[in-house]
């Protein structure tokens, strides 16, 4: 009964900070372009998320990266997690030339799983 009770708090102890992260994450000031067609996928376990302000800067985890250290961190994960799923959320204000570039990072780390965050024309 003890080895059990410690794996249900493991797991509970696992999606708190989990869940926390990823709060975090979709709390940076961000203006999401807007689509007809938006919908709020399901979050997947361990997501990376990529922020890009509408300067062109990248966080990751509340961390500004240059475009090689991005390429770099990405690379590494996609080593040894590959097919690991990537969210770029640009700002509706970033420059395409950004947002380009972000992409030619996922590719060059071998990143291939990425999606673009989009909000309902309804949620402003």
């Amino acid at each position: 009964m003890t080895s059990l009770m410690d794996v249900i708090f493991l797991l509970l102890c696992f999606f708190v900070t989990t869940s926390v992260f990823s709060q975090w994450e979709t709390e940076v000031s961000i203006s999401l372009p807007t689509a007809t067609t938006a919908t709020v996928p399901n979050r997947m376990p361990g997501e990376i998320i990529l922020n890009v302000s509408a300067h062109g800067d990248v966080t990751v985890n509340g961390q500004l990266l240059t475009r090689p250290e991005l390429t770099k961190r990405l690379a590494i994960i996609a080593k040894n997690y590959p097919g690991q799923p990537v969210v770029i959320r640009a700002d509706r204000e970033t420059a395409y030339e950004h947002l380009v570039s972000v992409i030619d990072a996922c590719r060059a780390a071998d990143v291939w799983n990425f999606s673009l965050a989009t909000r309902d024309e309804e949620e402003k």
